[in-house]
């Protein structure tokens, strides 16, 4: 069976994200081996510098990169990413597993993002729309994209 691992900078929150989450954490059983760990994000100053950024970027870039399993392809959700089609993410996920990838990594930065290495090591990078979501609403967008992904690969109908 598939393992995915999300890996999310921040916490939620919001009651109504969590519930959201729930939801299609509860889907996804029936597909994958679902694991979403939620990592601390760097606090910052009211009007950081770029050099602050980066910095808070790099550390939690570390703490994510030891929590990315040996093997594992991994997806950084950036903005300057590429747009998939959810046929075309079925497609991606299922030809990542026909190659024997029994493990994705999908990395969710913090409110700054994800620093540039992560992205640059990814074997995808994706983006939602090129609109800004908060990072706490990418994270059910993900997870509902990878439920409706994964039916889609086993000929379901969700999509329709």
């Amino acid at each position: 069976m598939l393992h995915v691992r999300l890996i999310c900078v921040g916490k939620l929150k919001e009651k109504f994200y969590r519930e959201a989450c729930a939801e299609y954490e509860k889907r996804l059983k029936g597909y994958c081996k679902l694991e979403i760990l939620e990592l601390t994000e760097q606090r910052l100053p009211d009007s950081p510098s770029q050099a602050q950024i980066d910095a808070a970027l790099a550390k939690e870039a570390e703490a994510i990169r030891a929590k990315i399993p040996a093997g594992s392809a991994v997806v950084a959700m950036c903005i300057e990413g590429g747009t998939l089609s959810s046929e075309q993410f079925a497609d991606k996920l299922s030809k990542w597993m026909g190659n024997g990838v029994s493990h994705i990594s999908v990395l969710i930065g913090g409110s700054c993002g994800l620093d540039e290495s992560l992205k640059r090591s990814a074997q995808l990078r994706l983006s939602m729309s090129p609109m800004t979501f908060p990072h706490h609403l990418a994270r059910v967008m993900v997870l509902e994209q990878l439920y409706r992904a994964l039916n889609i690969a086993s000929g379901g109908k969700y999509h329709k």
